[in-house]
């Protein structure tokens, strides 16, 4: 679930009802879920988002219907060590401390509006969660002067990222699809009618013709990923070019074709002025090299280099030795 799905979701039953959010505030060791990974436990014991399943889950729940009952916010230890005679919920390695507290009222609706605001924009911000009984949680702008607080949880609080494809073929018919199941947002370009339509890719929240209109839209966007599956050498000239001489801030641009056509691409470009090989993130051809041949592989490929960029990857087998037990972090 995408983090503007989850606060979507908490919004609409905050109308109605309280709820506890439980935050991962600290992981040591090996964790199935991430530091600032949240999930909301209603009345009813229902849940949305996750902090990692199975019994340490379980564990944390039966606590939130406490919270919610008793107002008092508190931090749950779950042990995922397997050590023998501790409160074992797991073997993954390590330990969580998840922040429990009741999330309610119109102040809190507010706050969830001014996150929303900033998944709208791209822009990204720091919630405040102070380990205190009287404060709430709030959304800043600075962090520095809370840096050395250690009553305090900070966290970024960043768009989802969005992918940008350029190109509706076939490919990009199959890495919408891909891409939106790994919780980027989709936005494809191209300049025929016929292939941006919400029928050909229904995963899409922006669907573009115009490049112009493309790049005026993610100009404030600081997750945004590119990638560049057209139908020809021309279409992929034009659009890096545009993008390049845009004010675009993105994480990742890559282009589909063989090493012959992505030489093209250098050189043409090259011979504008603009050297791709200052470009750290220009990746071409894009993708691992996982032996992907037909559409849907090849898309396979290109998000799997999308997460290892966004996560910080190797892209090596996890059985390598290097990488050994480190699918979690």
């Amino acid at each position: 679930m995408s983090d503007r799905n989850f606060h979507q979701q908490l919004r609409s039953i905050l109308e109605t009802e309280p709820v506890v959010i439980a935050t991962i505030v600290k992981v040591i060791g090996s964790a199935p879920r991430e530091v600032g990974a949240k999930m909301a436990i209603c009345a009813d014991g229902s849940i949305i988002g996750t902090i990692g399943g199975g019994a340490g889950e379980g564990k944390v729940i039966k606590q939130a219907l406490k919270v919610l009952t008793t107002g008092e916010k508190q931090l749950v230890e779950i042990n995922l060590t397997g050590t023998p005679g501790k409160d074992i919920q797991g073997v993954c390695g390590g330990k969580v401390q998840v922040w429990l507290e009741t999330w309610a009222g119109v102040e809190t609706i507010a706050l969830i509006d001014r996150i929303m605001e900033l998944f709208q924009t791209g822009q990204s911000g720091k919630l405040v969660t102070p380990f205190t009984q009287d404060t709430q949680p709030y959304l800043i702008c600075e962090y520095g002067r809370f840096a050395n607080r250690p009553y305090i949880f900070i966290e970024t609080i960043q768009p989802p990222p969005c992918l940008l494809i350029i190109g509706g073929g076939h490919v990009a018919v199959s890495l919408a699809e891909v891409a939106s199941f790994a919780g980027f947002e989709i936005a494809v370009q191209d300049d025929r009618p016929e292939f941006v339509t919400p029928q050909r890719f229904p995963q899409a929240g922006f669907l573009f013709e115009s490049m112009g209109e493309t790049l005026n839209k993610f100009a404030t966007y600081q997750q945004l990923y590119i990638a560049l599956v057209t139908r020809g050498l021309t279409q992929d000239i034009a659009a890096l070019q545009a993008i390049l001489q845009s004010s675009l801030a993105f994480q990742y641009i890559g282009a589909i074709g063989s090493h012959k056509r992505i030489r093209m691409i250098h050189q043409t470009i090259q011979q504008q002025g603009i050297s791709l090989e200052e470009l750290p993130n220009f990746y071409a051809p894009i993708g691992l090299d996982i032996g992907a041949l037909t559409p849907q592989e090849i898309a396979v490929s290109i998000c799997a280099e999308l997460i290892k960029v966004r996560r910080g990857g190797t892209g090596l087998s996890l059985r390598e030795p290097a990488r050994c037990g480190s699918m979690t972090r």
